[in-house]
């Protein structure tokens, strides 16, 4: 049976081993242990894992500014897709941030990333035309 409950920093391995083995997800040194460890203690109860006996199938992370949320890294293992555990995943985070008050939530997705544009656009979200986005890097390593 899955159950989708808050992710901590216990499920880290688990949850980076499930996003490296993802298509399309790119993975930098802001998504080290520690990174992950401080996105998490900073958005409480808005991040979460499905897990099947214990076993972490899925993962969601997701974070807020305080007037928007911003899922990343939404992830389901190849064998356990097409169930609606990206649903879930994404229901729950969407359901934690409205608690705080938070209406409207963005993501990103790889141009090149089909499958997760059409999941999206199935699952009510909308590709935004009308802004562009820009990265502004302050450190020398290029992989942050």
């Amino acid at each position: 049976m899955t159950v989708i409950r808050e992710m901590g920093i216990s499920d880290y391995d688990a949850v980076i081993h499930l996003w490296g083995e993802t298509e399309h997800m790119s993975l930098r040194d802001a998504d080290s242990q520690h990174s992950i460890g401080v996105y998490l203690q900073r958005n409480p109860g808005l991040s979460f894992v499905a897990a099947d006996n214990n076993v972490v199938i899925g993962a969601v992370l997701v974070g807020t500014d305080g007037r928007r949320g911003y899922l990343q890294h939404l992830a389901v293992s190849c064998e356990h897709r097409g169930q609606g555990i990206g649903r879930q995943l994404v229901a729950a985070s969407v359901k934690a941030l409205a608690a705080m008050g938070i209406a409207k939530t963005h993501l990103f997705v790889y141009r090149e990333n089909v499958k997760a544009q059409t999941f999206y656009q199935q699952s009510g979200w909308f590709l935004r035309d009308d802004v562009s986005m820009y990265s502004f890097n302050s450190s020398v390593n290029d992989n942050v």
